[in-house]
């Protein structure tokens, strides 16, 4: 049996363990142990133990408690944490998810003292190294020794990095192996989509009919904090919602809700409350989320986690960034890129409107990446 050590910190990586926890827990159960550490990276309760229940994911073995602060201070806390509990469990791997700042400690630590990690969902770039998600992504990768891509063009761009894609075992941090394995999250939707409908009562709860409302998600900090910025996006989302009779949902990540008070304009956040038919609610859960995904006319966004759910659910996207690590969505026009620019996202929301026969192609593999990927951990790090 391998023991894996599975680091977690933040809402997407709790989502996206859950599927690999799934998959040991159901079919790997005596070829697998997993060790579970919670950084405290989000240390709101509804971003954290709310998830863990829904999720399904067994509680955390360890929490480190690191809660928010600098990208520095955060960081260097984690690496400290997590350097003394691999000393302590010695696992056979580290996995790890996504691009935020517990991945990156995570690489680092596990890295140095000589413990392969596995990275899902590598190979994605942004190509904006202004963006800190995609310096986490890069070291991480370039400290892995399996990297698990969920599209054709992340493993491309590991390629071009100067991966091989013929390396032979044993593989290590020096001798890494790349894969094409599908998308976790597409194993989650899957599974998690009939659950959502009957647990969930979101739609009653705010009186939203099917098809009939956008749905929102600003979060990253490049948005929230930049006062001009985040002044477009409501003033157009407000516009769309008036000249349109629509509703617009948008459930408030905890950076949000703070940058409401701080960053918008008075005047801005003035119409928006005034406006009926723009509803801000607490912070969705994932199942939350699936269903008011499912029923939105379209989502309109600046989170790569919620751009793809988009396409599992065939809506369509409008992406309020100049750049996405999703560019396959972007390229079978499923998705539009508009930054914050109000022309543009007026434009991307009529385009979309008067164009419901759009084509979402299988692109994040058959629903089993989490079953590849034990498949794959086991054959790497099984004792011969």
């Amino acid at each position: 049996m391998i023991k894996i050590l599975t680091i977690i910190g933040a809402r997407p990586q709790f989502i996206k363990a859950a599927a690999l926890s799934r998959a040991i827990r159901n079919k790997f159960s005596e070829k697998i142990s997993e060790v579970i550490v919670h950084t405290g990276q989000h240390y709101d309760d509804n971003m954290s133990h709310v998830f863990f229940e829904e999720m399904e994911i067994p509680k955390e073995d360890y929490n480190l408690e690191v809660g928010s602060s600098s990208h520095g201070k955060q960081t260097a806390s984690m690496i400290s944490g997590i350097e003394e509990l691999l000393l302590k469990e010695k696992p056979d791997c580290v996995a790890l998810y996504g691009d935020t700042n517990s991945t990156l400690a995570g690489a680092v630590a596990a890295v140095k003292i000589h413990i392969p990690v596995a990275h899902i969902e590598a190979g994605l770039r942004s190509f904006n190294k202004s963006m800190p998600e995609e310096i986490n992504r890069i070291v991480c990768d370039h400290c892995s020794t399996l990297l698990f891509s969920p599209t054709k063009s992340g493993y491309v761009n590991l390629t071009k990095e100067g991966f091989s894609e013929f390396s032979k075992a044993p593989h290590t941090a020096d001798n890494p192996k790349i894969y094409h394995c599908g998308d976790v999250m597409y194993d989650n939707a899957i599974y998690f989509s009939e659950l959502a409908k009957k647990k969930s009562d979101i739609l009653k709860q705010y009186e939203l009919t099917p098809d009939n409302y956008i749905l929102a998600t600003i979060h990253r900090d490049n948005n929230t904090d930049n006062p001009e910025r985040f002044a477009s996006i409501f003033l157009t989302l407000n516009k769309i919602s008036i000249l349109n009779k629509l509703k617009i949902v948008l459930p408030l990540h905890p950076r949000t809700s703070k940058a409401l008070q701080s960053n918008l304009k008075k005047e801005v956040y003035d119409a928006m409350r005034s406006n009926p038919n723009f509803i801000l609610m607490p912070h969705a859960s994932f199942l939350e989320m699936i269903v008011l995904e499912k029923n939105c006319m379209l989502v309109c966004t600046d989170s790569g986690g919620v751009q793809k759910e988009s396409f599992f659910f065939k809506k369509p996207c409008i992406i309020l960034r100049s750049e996405t690590e999703w560019v396959e969505l972007v390229e079978c026009g499923t998705a539009i890129l508009t930054d914050v620019d109000e022309k543009k996202i007026m434009n991307a929301f009529i385009q979309f409107k008067n164009k419901r026969n759009l084509f979402f192609p299988p692109i994040f593999g058959d629903g089993h990446a989490s079953e590849f990927i034990c498949q794959e951990l086991v054959k790497n790090f099984s004792p011969t």
